[in-house]
């Protein structure tokens, strides 16, 4: 199983650290939390088809990070 961690800086400047770790059977658990922010957005895939690029990763959380 992989297990990778990285930091990004989003285009406001807020940095983002991103957590994939894959699991059993295909699957996948995947985070992002915000820096000093105290929210994580998890989410367990049970298909990921792995390995996951960091733009897959990064893409199923467009949503939440672009709120403000």
């Amino acid at each position: 199983m992989r297990d990778e961690d990285w930091i990004k800086t989003l285009e406001d400047g807020r940095r983002v650290k991103f957590i994939y770790q894959e699991l059993p059977e295909d699957g996948a658990f995947i985070t992002a939390q915000l820096e000093g922010n105290e929210v994580v957005y998890s989410v367990v895939l049970t298909k990921a088809r792995n390995p996951l690029s960091r733009e897959h990763v990064e893409s199923h959380f467009n949503g939440e990070l672009s709120k403000k």
